[in-house]
């Protein structure tokens, strides 16, 4: 069941949410990362250089009481804190006994084992006047007396502690930030998406006039309504033309319904009276379903050939060759009107295609030229390669046709103003047109002889690429591909 109009979407479902909610984690990330880099280059880089001062300090320091024993390192720690006007540093050596024998800590910290390595404690000093945290490294002496070297952290704990607040205050700024662009994102793609959304849904109801407006962004969403736009086109333009098929198809049968019908009851009328008469009646009857069958026999055969059903029948053949089939039999219906055909195609023309389908495009157009051309006028039949592409043209000396009628020439059911009165059902084109595309093609109709009175007409059948050079296996896979 479809949603209803200008519902929000289940969560779950929500692409712009699911989007929205990328950006967040994205952005999130992003502050974490920074975050992370922020406190490694500030804390972690205090940390660092307190722990190299301290390991410099006491190697330093051992390095005085291997020269001069207990004397002169004791010269040197009261050297050192005579010296530290910061009053951060911190120095105590002590005996094997316990005994103090220099430094500023009146005794060994409680939460600081005797062993070798980096401690962080709680310490009293200067006689116990205040508590601070002290960064410790215990250097145990060769003569087995024990040493600390560490430095007053209290400050850098604080300013860590300050960093850290201004960091999960940043953090809950990002968060929140991170939130409202999250959501105004999800706004903006529902925005953006919501035209395209009422367009297809009044699509859906029935209005094929709606299209998607377009901002002046040109961006992908733009494009996205561009594309809907130009597909809804089509859809109208196929509707319009199977409407346009409807109207011309009830109003093409009913004629010859209309007219066997009659020639039936006349049959029927004069059943008794005269055989003859009644068999003529019948028979024209039957010419009359005859067409009509003809006619539905051509409209299935355009439905197949647009569809691409009949790609399973492309086999490689020689289009020079199907081309004069088509002229040898149009060939007396020309000469009973005393046209001739004239010739002028290749010795050979590869291609791949459905024989009985290019067969039956070529006879369209010599069947119109044979209609149209006046008595005694030649029909050129002729082909090559034009562009890359394997081409049969039809040229003659009728009538021709206007750009308007050139326009929907290929139209079903379609027949110009001039062909009103000549038989047909306006099929023959159409037939010709799809059966161009099913080979990768187009027909083109141009006039024959521009600036002449009358033009004529050139139809130019071009068939895509042509097959020469392929064995008769790859052709195939070259047709079913």
């Amino acid at each position: 069941m479809s949603p209803r109009r200008g519902a929000l979407p289940l969560l779950g479902r929500s692409a712009a949410l699911r989007l929205a909610l990328l950006f967040a984690l994205l952005f999130a990330a992003s502050v974490a990362a920074f975050a992370a880099v922020l406190w490694w280059g500030t804390a972690g880089a205090l940390d660092r250089q307190t722990d190299a001062a301290i390991r410099a300090d006491g190697r330093s320091l051992a390095a005085r009481a291997a020269e001069g024993g207990v004397p002169a390192l004791v010269a040197a720690i009261e050297e050192r804190m005579e010296l530290d006007f910061e009053n951060i540093n911190i120095y105590l050596l002590v005996s094997r006994e316990g005994r103090v024998l220099a430094g500023n800590l009146p005794a060994w910290p409680p939460a600081m084992p005797r062993e070798s390595g980096w401690r962080t404690v709680p310490v009293a000093r200067d006689g116990g006047e205040w508590r601070t945290e002290g960064r410790f490294l215990h250097v145990a002496l060769p003569d087995g007396n024990d040493l600390l070297v560490g430095r007053d952290i209290a400050e850098k704990l604080r300013l860590r502690s300050v960093l850290a607040e201004g960091l999960a205050f940043s953090a809950a700024v990002a968060l929140t930030i991170a939130v409202l662009g999250a959501a105004l994102l999800r706004r903006a793609v529902e925005a953006r998406l919501s035209p395209a959304a009422s367009t297809a849904e009044a699509i859906a109801a029935g209005d094929l006039t709606r299209r998607v407006p377009l901002s002046s962004r040109g961006d992908e969403f733009d494009q996205l309504g561009a594309i809907m736009n130009t597909m809804l086109d089509r859809i109208g333009t196929l509707m319009e033309g199977v409407r346009g098929v409807s109207d011309s198809l009830a109003h093409d049968l009913r004629t010859p319904l209309a007219r066997a019908r009659g020639r039936l009851e006349e049959a029927l009328a004069t059943a008794g009276e005269d055989p003859a008469a009644l068999r003529g009646a019948v028979e024209r009857g039957i010419a009359d379903l005859d067409q009509i069958i003809r006619m539905f026999h051509a409209l299935l055969r355009i439905a197949e050939a647009e569809a691409g059903a009949r790609r399973a029948a492309f086999r490689p053949l020689d289009l020079a060759e199907v081309a004069a089939d088509a002229a040898e039999f149009y060939g007396a219906a020309a000469e009973a009107r005393g046209q001739r055909i004239e010739l002028s195609l290749p010795d050979s023309l590869p291609l791949t295609g459905d024989r009985d389908l290019l067969l039956q495009a070529i006879a369209n157009l010599l069947d119109n030229a044979v209609k149209f051309a006046p008595p005694g006028s030649s029909i050129v039949l002729s082909g090559g390669v034009e562009g890359g592409a394997a081409e049969i043209r039809v040229a003659d000396a009728g009538p021709g046709l206007t750009a308007e009628d050139r326009a929907r020439a290929g139209e079903r059911f379609f027949r110009a103003d001039s062909a009103r009165s000549t038989p047909g059902s306006g099929l023959g084109l159409s037939l010709v047109r799809a059966v161009a595309h099913l080979h990768g093609g187009e027909l083109l109709l141009e006039d024959a002889s521009p600036g002449r009175d009358p033009p004529g007409l050139l139809a130019r059948l071009r068939l895509g690429q042509p097959a020469a050079g392929l064995d008769p296996e790859a052709a195939a896979r070259h047709a079913l591909a």
